[in-house]
């Protein structure tokens, strides 16, 4: 068996870390390019979303390379994500390839059903495979604390290029490395040359918070590297859903009965009281939470047609007003353009640092 799974920000590094502590062998989708998402976007219904596209052209790349087993999570509730590992296998089928997709439900659709699946994907290993599991969680932890680090130094440093090549040095090693304890290593590694470069900490950056979809937060190549960008504007960016938060809520929550994002929809409940798909009333929460924090501005993004945003994104517009914080909303597909991307989050860059410093000295 060997194993792939789709690219979203960093899940790639805790993911293939599990497996590694398996001894399962994992084919690793080159990073997404413009490329991959024509050949994704090719074969995919033309109104779904933007990480279906994304995901179905890593798999194809994948498979390309001798993979044989896609492993994806599921989904329950109102959102098109629960539809894609049974539509992605009938449209690579349809493409001639033979592939066997595990779909691993959340616990919260039954944590014996999670545990069997758990076991099943590690051949019987059941005791490893929850091992491996709580290891890739470190990993994820760890992964947070290298984000923390790289959105405090890069607009505190003058030179901006220095954290993005660490950056990308670290995600091409991530790909030599093997096991858990040897990313959390190198992972470490990382931080300490981050920590390292000279920073001016009487710099005070324009604070930016990240909302929305959780895919097109977390997966550069979908925001067209959106922190990374207004970082090295200058600002202090943070991201509202991380893999280890996902990991958390989703999870480690579900298994020992405690509610997911309790904090986050206790903010949203005057705006939105209940479910209605995906993170709608996280990403409210979140906003909400950002204003309290006196953070600046913040910026919504998410993929053309997904109905929960949508909906996340007409709520927003009385949150802006209510905690009087501007909002960006960025709806990304395959044919968002980088130039008129980049325009508009240096408009909004621009228009938050003057209405901090104009608050400031009013």
């Amino acid at each position: 068996m060997k194993i792939t799974y789709p690219h979203m920000g960093e899940v790639y590094i805790a993911v293939k870390g599990m497996f590694d502590d398996l001894g399962i062998k994992s084919i690793i989708a080159p990073f997404t390019t413009e490329n991959i998402l024509k050949i994704g976007a090719q074969e995919s219904p033309e109104y779904v979303c933007l990480p279906f596209k994304i995901t179905l052209g890593n798999y194809i790349k994948s498979l390309e390379a001798g993979a044989d087993t896609v492993v994806i999570t599921g989904s329950c509730g109102p959102c098109r994500f629960g539809y894609y590992g049974p539509l992605q296998k009938e449209i690579l089928k349809d493409m001639g390839y033979d592939v066997d997709f595990i779909i691993i439900d959340p616990p919260k659709e039954g944590v014996p059903k999670f545990i069997n699946n758990i076991k099943k994907l590690s051949g019987g290993k059941g005791i490893k495979a929850l091992k491996a599991l709580y290891n890739a969680y470190n990993v994820c932890v760890e992964i947070d604390k290298l984000n923390e680090i790289q959105y405090y130094v890069r607009p505190r440093t003058k030179d901006k290029t220095i954290v993005n090549n660490i950056m990308y040095n670290f995600r091409k090693k991530v790909l030599d490395t093997n096991g858990t304890s040897d990313i959390i290593s190198l992972i470490k590694i990382t931080y300490e040359k981050l920590l390292a470069l000279p920073i001016d900490n009487n710099i005070e950056p324009v604070k930016i918070g990240i909302i929305g979809e959780i895919y097109t937060i977390i997966e550069p190549f979908s925001n067209l590297n959106v922190e990374e960008k207004l970082g090295n504007m200058g600002a202090h960016v943070h991201r509202s859903m991380t893999i280890k938060g996902w990991a958390e809520n989703n999870l480690i929550k579900p298994m020992t009965a405690r509610k997911s994002y309790k904090a986050e929809k206790t903010l949203a409940k005057p705006y939105i009281p209940f479910l209605i798909g995906v993170h709608t009333q996280q990403c409210i929460g979140h906003a909400i939470n950002y204003s309290l924090q006196k953070y600046d501005g913040l910026v919504q993004i998410y993929p053309m047609t997904c109905m929960p945003e949508i909906v996340s994104r007409t709520i927003l517009s009385q949150v802006e007003k209510d905690y009087n914080i501007p909002i960006l909303y960025l709806v990304v597909d395959e044919l968002t353009g980088e130039s008129g991307y980049q325009t508009r989050l240096e408009a909004f860059y621009d228009y938050v640092k003057y209405r901090r410093t104009k608050i400031l000295y009013s």
